[in-house]
């Protein structure tokens, strides 16, 4: 195994998750995270080890997001009632129905940037306060107060 396909399998589900949290479409997210690591793997020399692989990959990951939806220009890509994939399963489990996990989407979608995205980093891309303050120039008490 190469390690850029090390990087890819060590990787994928986190990315894939964040994106996932952000845009509520599996096709977007898995297109997306594809996208993510293509460019990664262009750019791997450029990486400098400032933050973590991981952090650096989302920032990618998000980077890319926020590219489509521009090219989109605002066409409705967010799906509330999207079934989470497997590696959601502790996260689906607390969840009682099908019901409080949409009024849980509501809720969070009308979160204001930057909470949404500190939110969706900590608990969907599982990354720690210091990788989300490094991710946002912020300090990790900035992270943590978010």
């Amino acid at each position: 195994m190469d390690d850029f396909e090390m990087l890819y399998t060590l990787h994928f589900n986190s990315v894939y998750r964040y994106i996932l949290s952000l845009c509520r479409n599996e096709t977007t997210a898995e297109d997306v995270t594809s996208e993510t690591f293509l460019k990664a793997m262009g750019a791997i020399d450029k990486f400098k080890g400032e933050c973590s692989i991981n952090v650096w990959l989302c920032q990618i990951a998000k980077n890319t997001y926020f590219s489509l939806l521009r090219k989109r220009k605002g066409e409705e890509i967010l799906d509330l009632d999207f079934e989470l994939e497997s590696g959601f399963s502790d996260f689906t489990e607390r969840l009682m129905d099908k019901a409080s996990a949409l009024e849980i989407h509501r809720c969070l979608h009308t979160l204001e940037e930057p909470y949404k995205e500190v939110f969706t980093l900590r608990t969907l891309g599982e990354l720690s306060y210091a990788e989300i303050a490094k991710l946002f120039g912020k300090t990790e008490s900035w992270a943590r107060v978010t």
